[in-house]
Parts: C-alpha cells; structure tokens; sequence
C-alpha cells in the first residue's frame, strides 16, 4: 500500500486497488468508506472485535496472523471451541479471518479442508441448532405494557416501543434507526418507512402497515409519546436521562433489547428467554395463532422466503390435529 494511504475502517489494510500511487488522499478515503459500507456497521465491529481477539491469540503464540496457515485457524477455532465459544460465533470468527486475508490478496485459509473440516467438527460436537429467543406473545405483550408507568416519559416511550415493535414485526435494529420522518399516519394506522434493513442491505427502502388497535393500540401509543416528549423530528426512540429527561440521541438496539427484558423480569417471565427479536417473533406467532393469511403476514414481516415464516405456522399449530392424540 502506498505510504500515509488510509487504512480501511476494518481490519488491516486496504484492497490492492489503493495501492495505485495516482489516487490522492481523497480518493482514497472516499474508496475505503464506500467500500466500508458494504458492511453493516454492527457487522464491522463484529469482525473488527473478531480480528482483535484473533491476532492477540497469535502474538501470544508467537504465530503469523497474517498470512495464516490452514493450521493455525483451525488450531485458534479449536481453542474458541474449548473455551464454550457459540458456533455461530466461531462461524463468525473465521469470516472475519476470510475477510482479513481477502482484503490483502492473500489466499484465504479458511477455504483449505483443515479448517472447514474443523468448523464441521465443532458443529457437530457443540451443537449450531440457534438459540431462539421466546416470543412475547399478544396476550405477554398486553402484560408487560401494563407494568408501565403511562404518566412518566419512560412509560409512555416504553409502551410506545413495544406495541409498534410487536405490531410491525420489526428487528430492533429497525427500531433504534426509526426517525419521526418515517412515520405516515393514515386512516387505519400506520405507515413505517424502513429506510434500511437486514434483508435491504442496499437501502432501496421498505413500508411497513401498522394497523390501529384498541386498548393497545401502537398509532395512539406513538403519538402520546411524541407528543408528551415534544419529539418534532430526529429519532423516534431516545435514550433518557435521570429525572425522566428525554435526550436526543436515539436509543440503541442493545437498549431496545433491554426494555424487552425488563418488562419481561416485571410480570414474572426469565429475562434471560426474552429480548429485541421477541417483538417480532411475538407478532409472527399470534398471527399465525390467529389464522392470519401467510402473505399477509410477509407483508409486516417483509420475510422473503414462506419457508422462514412457516417455522411459527408450525409451531403455532404443533399441537393441533396430532398424530398421536388419543393413543395413549
């Protein structure tokens, strides 16, 4: 790479391209943060964590991070392995390492049989089946709302969290991101304008209906929240600050994700079973518990693929007509 060029933002280096001595400085920047954003930003810090813990494992062994052998990423998977590590997270861990080498046009180890070979090992002795989180079911959700204190700015931007998170299905991701200017009131509800999620990496944008409801209705629910924290514009979902002041910065999903724990703990369930995704896996459930239309619900979901949103028609319904009723 050529001398003071900037380095991408992840991990070492940047693509052989920068290395053209005719790019200025500028050029250079402007190429390392749109080739940056091909990423997520939470899957940049991911790697860039992945990439720390993975070089610190190597200077302690006095082994070549980069370029590495086949041997010592599936001697570094295997300690991962050992010390409890997910699998989905030592999955992780060797893309990151992919990526790493790809980035500087090396040969990537993670494609030689030892190491794949490895990552298959670790599944099949560990486990990869993922960890589902419980989902908040209608009549949960109702619970968890009335725990709130609808007289305070938190009570009123918690209730106004839950009730639009479960009635658009929406990933908190989705929801720290929402601003005032993606929400379109309308006759029967609500629209949600996502500007960008994790099936629209490319940020082409998408609409969520949020249709209106009664006592837990999440238009009037936004709304009084807004209004009642004088929000004209900007984040919809703010962090707070001691004495019920509302900040202006936006809530973040591990926040979000918080909340859901929290109201969980409140009406008696393990917190450690619910989080952000409960929201959406709630609303997926009780639609399907309710017969709704399976289009009709990819169409709040924004799934692309009936198959992932048949795995809450069958779980919704496991129990019903069963094979082995009445046998025993």
């Amino acid at each position: 790479m050529a001398a003071n060029a900037p380095p991408l933002p992840w991990p070492v280096g940047a693509p052989s391209v920068t290395a053209d001595a005719l790019l200025g400085d500028a050029d250079r920047t402007r190429l390392a943060h749109y080739f940056a954003a091909r990423h997520a930003a939470a899957t940049r810090r991911a790697y860039r964590s992945d990439w720390t813990l993975y070089t610190a494992w190597c200077d302690a062994r006095g082994l070549c991070a980069l370029p590495a052998t086949p041997e010592t990423v599936a001697a570094y998977l295997a300690a991962e392995a050992e010390q409890g590590r997910k699998v989905s997270t030592i999955r992780r861990r060797a893309a990151a390492i992919r990526l790493a080498h790809r980035l500087c046009d090396y040969e990537p180890p993670t494609n030689a049989e030892l190491v794949r070979g490895t990552l298959h090992g670790i599944a099949r002795t560990r486990g990869a089946a993922p960890q589902q989180k419980a989902p908040a079911l209608a009549e949960v959700l109702r619970a968890m709302v009335d725990t709130l204190d609808n007289t305070t700015h938190q009570g009123r931007r918690d209730r106004a969290l839950l009730t639009l998170g479960f009635a658009g299905a929406l990933r908190r991701a989705e929801l720290a991101a929402l601003r005032v200017e993606d929400l379109e009131e309308a006759q029967r509800g609500l629209r949600v304008h996502i500007r960008q999620s994790k099936t629209d990496a490319e940020g082409l944008g998408q609409i969520v209906p949020v249709i209106r409801g009664e006592a837990y209705c999440p238009v009037r629910a936004v709304r009084d929240w807004l209004a009642g924290a004088a929000i004209i514009n900007g984040p919809v979902f703010r962090r707070m600050y001691r004495g019920d002041v509302v900040s202006g910065e936006s809530l973040s999903a591990h926040s979000i994700a918080g909340v859901v724990k929290r109201c969980a703990r409140a009406v008696g369930l393990d917190p450690d079973d619910y989080a952000g995704h409960s929201l959406r896996a709630g609303f997926m459930t009780s639609a399907a518990l309710a017969k709704a239309s399976l289009f009709k619900m990819m169409e709040v979901s924004r799934h692309k693929d009936p198959k992932t949103v048949m795995v809450y028609v069958r779980r919704s319904a496991e129990f019903q007509d069963h094979a082995g009723e009445g046998l025993l």
